[in-house]
């Protein structure tokens, strides 16, 4: 079983070793349905032999017979009975097929998207959003084609040669010999074909999920392309890529152009019919074997023209599987250790000899401090110095390349997962809030429902209920994807309510209230003191006051611990932590003056009025 951050406690497993066996264990978990679509199938194709055979026989007998009436209603009453039962069977057979077909979509799906829960951040950051989709909608759906009608043609095209060539056996050993001749030619033509159109489908499905990727790209980020007025070079850049993909689908019409059974169809009927006349005319056949036999050949031409389409269904749903299955097998390095440490969080965080880098970019050199149990710490730095890095190695959204992380004395990684991460909160500058009302993201992260003054008390102390009051439905507003419909200020403070609600052990800030005016700021700041009480908090800000008042401040350069220390000691020792500090002065003084004549302007104006 894989590594992963999360996964579902008796999910059913299935084999993963190559694209086929996985697909294969999907469909074995429908036992009595495969049995009952191959039993169904074999029925139906051996009645649909034996009608010719019937009817051959008829022939025979009207040549001996000089009243047919005897003769005619029972034979039609066995032909209508055959009919019938190989109706219901056939139709037995269709249902069985496609109830697996469905259901292994349903599974293929949510194997995918627990797979993807479980993925580490590090996975995501390589990861292309619109290729992720395709494989998750058209992929997918792939898979399901490929069972049916792709396995249900390839199986009853496979019945459809097999039994028809035992009856013709049956009636006349010789007569196998141009069926025969036609089989191996087939079959050798179809090997030839499916070697040369398999990577064909490969390169489609890749290019597809990269064009899909190119669109997706530009839609999210369209205010950007409009604003830069960049929608001509955008459309440029997928056109470039709907091209491609549609030279790769012209050149596999090429390859399907190619395909030669059908024209050894034709060879073979023509070979039959003159190969049954020779022998019809040597008396080595009678005229209704004749008939027979030249029925039980027409049923091959099922054979040869259902392969086409069914062999690329198959190919297409092979692709497809292959390239989710290589994103599932694709390991994290973080898994959710379920059977780990498990107990309420005291607070205690200490790094040892911490190193952390994005691939071979060195991000985190030799970190190693110590936070006591409901300390607040200032983590100070020029920008790209690994502060969020910092921060982000504590609930372990990364794991670090070497050293370790202690909480309560206990290493992070032998931690149950859920259980480290459910008392740990993280309230940063990008905000991503769900296309959901706003009571539930509040409550996002709750395995519980609260009551609905639970959630106005939260959003009240985050300075967050007067403007959600605002809205016509109130706390059942739903807000658009990602909260576009909301300002900075707002999304930060419904993050700040959610945080608040889940009552963490250690709370990350990482410049929670940069997106507010200063009034709200000093409203959410006090309820931030009030839950940072007894709570250890990792805080990264620029702001002065906040900075003065942490217990501790972590000096970073360069992803190295310079210094750490009070905001006083540090002013009297540290050379760089003096720079930092009276840039953060500037800072503050530029914004105060602006603010300032905000204020004037505003005044000014309602002077006039």
């Amino acid at each position: 079983m894989q590594k992963g951050e999360f996964t579902i406690v008796g999910a059913r497993q299935y084999k993963r070793s190559s694209h086929i066996h996985w697909i294969m264990s999907h469909i074995w978990s429908y036992k009595l349905y495969v049995i009952g679509f191959v039993v169904g199938t074999i029925i139906s194709n051996v009645l649909n032999s034996l009608i010719p055979l019937i009817i051959g026989s008829v022939f025979n007998d009207v040549l001996k017979v000089s009243r047919l009436e005897a003769l005619l209603l029972p034979t039609v009453l066995i032909l209508l009975g055959m009919v019938l039962i190989r109706g219901v069977t056939g139709l037995f057979a269709t249902y069985a097929i496609e109830f697996i077909a469905e259901y292994v979509e349903r599974n293929v799906r949510d194997e995918l998207y627990q797979s993807l829960l479980s993925k580490s951040q590090s996975f995501y950051n390589r990861q292309r959003v619109g290729d992720v989709m395709a494989l998750a909608t058209n992929d997918i759906r792939q898979i399901n084609m490929l069972v049916n009608p792709g396995i249900n043609l390839i199986f009853d095209a496979l019945m459809n040669l097999l039994v028809p060539l035992s009856v013709i056996g049956f009636l006349n050993v010789q007569l196998l010999l141009v069926p025969l001749l036609f089989v191996i030619a087939f079959i050798i033509s179809l090997l030839d074909f499916s070697r040369r159109i398999g990577p064909s489908f490969g390169q489609m499905r890749q290019q597809f999920g990269v064009m899909n990727s190119t669109l997706t790209e530009t839609i999210n980020g369209i205010e950007t392309v409009q604003s830069a007025v960049q929608e001509k070079q955008e459309f440029a850049k997928f056109a470039v890529q709907a091209r491609k993909y549609r030279n790769l689908y012209v050149q596999n019409g090429k390859l399907q152009g190619s395909y030669l059974p059908l024209l050894l169809l034709a060879l073979a009927l023509a070979g039959s019919f003159l190969h049954g006349m020779i022998l019809y005319t040597h008396g080595e056949l009678s005229l209704g074997n004749f008939v027979a036999f030249l029925s039980l050949v027409i049923l091959l031409s099922y054979t040869a023209s259902v392969s086409l389409s069914s062999f690329v269904q198959i190919h297409l749903g092979l692709a497809g599987a292959g390239r989710i299955l290589k994103l599932m097998n694709d390991d994290t390095a973080i898994d959710e250790n379920r059977d780990g440490y498990s107990a309420p969080i005291q607070g205690e965080v200490v790094f040892e000899q911490v190193f952390f880098s994005y691939g071979s970019s060195r991000t985190l050199k030799d970190l190693s401090f110590r936070v006591e149990k409901g300390q607040t710490i200032a983590i100070v730095g020029q920008t790209g110095e690994g502060k969020t890095t910092l921060t982000k190695l504590v609930n372990r959204i990364y794991d670090t390349d070497s050293g370790r992380i202690l909480i309560d004395g206990v290493d992070i990684r032998e931690w149950d997962l859920a259980r480290l991460r459910s008392q740990i909160a993280t309230i940063e500058q990008d905000i991503f809030l769900f296309s959901k009302s706003i009571e539930q993201n509040i409550t996002f992260g709750l395995d519980k429902r609260l009551d609905r003054k639970s959630v106005e008390q939260v959003a009240r102390e985050a300075q967050a209920h007067d403007f959600i009051m605002e809205f016509k439905d109130g706390y059942e507003t739903v807000i658009g994807e990602r909260g576009v419909t909301l300002s900075g200020g707002q999304r930060q403070r419904l993050a700040i309510a959610r945080a608040l609600l889940t009552d963490p052990r250690i709370l990350i800030l990482d410049d929670a209230t940069s997106a507010v005016d200063s009034a709200t700021e000093d409203a959410i700041q006090k309820a931030l003191n009030r839950v940072q009480q007894g709570r250890t908090t990792l805080l990264i800000t620029n702001r002065l006051s906040q900075i003065r008042c942490a217990d501790k401040v972590l000096v970073l350069q360069r992803g190295e611990l310079v210094d750490q220390g009070t905001h006083a000691e540090l002013l009297a020792r540290c050379e760089l932590y003096r720079r930092i500090f009276a840039h953060y002065e500037e800072m503050h003084e530029h914004e105060y003056a602006g603010k300032v004549k905000e204020e004037q302007m505003k005044w000014d104006l309602s002077s006039r009025d």
